[in-house]
């Protein structure tokens, strides 16, 4: 029984932390800031607006779908959402930078985002101290059938329960 209860272990321990030992770290990064710093102007509303370019490392297993949320929790009006996209294969690794402002892309969709438009909407705080931006990249266990055009609620609503992982990249900007 000692045996078997041994055995056991080893096999649950394989399991949780992988064959090959310790899972790789869920990550999300960006050529153009690092985790904390300043979001380049490029990609604000005091620039061209392109949308941040963002890199990941490969999501759990089991993962069906990815989804993306960027929002600043700093605006005078509470949250602000600034990009909402969704249904991006699992097999991806990044979103370039300046993705066009389309309802359907060829990987994925976009939703609506605070300034009532579809796509990326970058950083464009009022003048005071500097906001933070939280790029949230969610790994799902799920493949959505969405429409595009999509808010954040309605996007957190359908994802509620099919979360196996998150990652999240802040960035920051001020005028």
């Amino acid at each position: 029984m000692l045996k078997y209860l041994g055995v056991m272990m080893v096999i649950c321990s394989l399991i949780v932390l992988g064959y090959g030992g310790a899972t790789m770290a869920f990550e999300l990064t960006s050529t153009a800031f690092g985790n904390g710093e300043a979001i380049p102007q490029k990609y604000t509303c005091d620039g061209p607006d392109f949308s941040v370019p963002l890199k990941w490392t490969d999501p759990p297993a089991g993962t069906k779908s990815l989804a993306l949320i960027c929002d600043d929790p700093d605006a005078p009006v509470g949250i602000w959402v600034h990009w909402v996209i969704y249904g991006l294969s699992p097999d991806t690794r990044e979103l370039s930078e300046g993705i066009e402002k389309d309802k359907v892309l060829g990987n994925g969709k976009q939703g609506k985002n605070d300034f009532g438009r579809i796509g990326y909407g970058g950083p464009c705080p009022p003048r005071g101290p500097a906001h933070r931006y939280f790029f949230r990249l969610y790994a799902l266990d799920v493949e959505l059938d969405l429409s595009p055009g999509m808010t954040k609620a309605k996007l957190l609503e359908a994802i509620e329960g099919h979360v196996i992982a998150e990652t999240e990249l802040m960035g920051r900007y001020g005028r």
